[in-house]
């Protein structure tokens, strides 16, 4: 039986370019997403750093779950890399090298409308190189106090996120997006980061979220009934919405396209890399799926080394230097 999933990898046809502020540092940041060679898979470079260094957007490499996901190596960081992610993993790109001159990805507009709106603008280019797929076989839970996540089998990739607060303007909300059924534009790529007013003073307080504003942020009121922002809400379950963005762009750092369910309730970046590490440590519940070019596929394993290695290369079935193409 044939997968619901394109067997080619993709990058974009064209670079393209942006400019914005990063929503700690407050620094202007200079953004470029360049195409890249088959197998290559989501890499950063540093313009402001000596040439050569990159880092490889994934799981082994998240340095810091505050606020933001951060990953790095030992030769730079890249914090806030979530809303791009989630805009490469919603427009289906494989490879792509993203080049900025400073240690944040822009915030833009809060969401990861700006960045699918550039991707778009390209478009993308089939390559010969062919995806593997990690399909999820049995069901995978995490949990951390009162927030959990759970991923059981399903032919696509769906996400079902669910908040609960304690207010008179969220309250609990609960959404679900289908990857596959190709909505990421309207359905989830423009809702926008939020949080509390007396929140963001107090980061300000303590030298973060220097570039936070109102173009970027969704400032709730003190009085939990409305936000700040003169244009309200772009949907009414804005909230869940960014949530259900931030999931998906934290969980492209699994180096693979997923065949699965994922259910999040109350979740957070820190949450969303621990659901990413069960899986790691639970071999028997999925299977790496090779993709042909007629649609077919093979399974081609499921096992993942316990331990890590000198290269970091614990699981190996996810790095993306491992993927090699598949001969036509």
């Amino acid at each position: 039986m044939a997968l619901p999933i394109d067997p080619n990898q993709y990058t974009l046809r064209s670079s393209v370019s942006c400019c914005g502020v990063g929503l700690h540092s407050g620094r202007t940041v200079n953004l470029s997403i360049k195409p890249a060679p088959v197998n290559s898979g989501i890499r950063f470079f540093r313009s402001d750093i000596p040439a050569g260094a990159h880092l490889h957007a994934h799981m082994d490499k998240v340095v810091d779950t505050r606020l933001a996901t951060t990953i790095g190596n030992d030769h730079f960081q890249i914090s806030t890399t979530e809303h791009l992610m989630a805009a490469l993993q919603g427009f289906g790109i494989d490879n792509a090298d993203v080049e900025l001159d400073s240690p944040e990805v822009p915030i833009m507009d809060g969401s990861a409308g700006p960045f699918f709106t550039l991707l778009k603008g390209t478009g993308k280019k089939k390559q010969n190189g062919l995806r593997r797929v990690l399909r999820i076989t049995k069901p995978i839970t995490y949990s951390d106090g009162d927030k959990h996540l759970t991923v059981t089998p399903y032919n696509g990739f769906k996400v079902t996120g669910e908040i609960s607060f304690d207010d008179t303007l969220i309250k609990k909300q609960k959404f679900t997006f289908d990857l596959l059924a190709d909505h990421f534009g309207d359905d989830i790529s423009k809702a926008r980061t939020f949080g509390y007013v007396e929140q963001v003073e107090e980061l300000w307080a303590n030298g973060l979220a220097l570039g936070s504003s109102l173009a970027n942020v969704i400032a709730i009121h003190w009085n939990r009934k409305s936000v700040l922002n003169e244009d309200g809400l772009r949907y009414d379950d804005e909230f869940i919405r960014h949530k259900v963005l931030d999931l998906v762009g934290d969980l492209a750092l699994l180096g693979c396209p997923v065949l699965g369910h994922v259910k999040a309730y109350k979740a957070g970046h820190a949450q969303h890399l621990g659901l990413m590490q069960a899986i790691e440590s639970s071999p028997h519940c999925w299977e790496i799926v090779e993709m042909k070019r007629n649609g077919a596929h093979s399974v081609i394993g499921n096992m993942a080394s316990k331990s890590r290695t000198a290269d970091h290369s614990f699981f190996p079935l996810f790095k993306n230097k491992n993927l090699a193409a598949t001969p036509a």
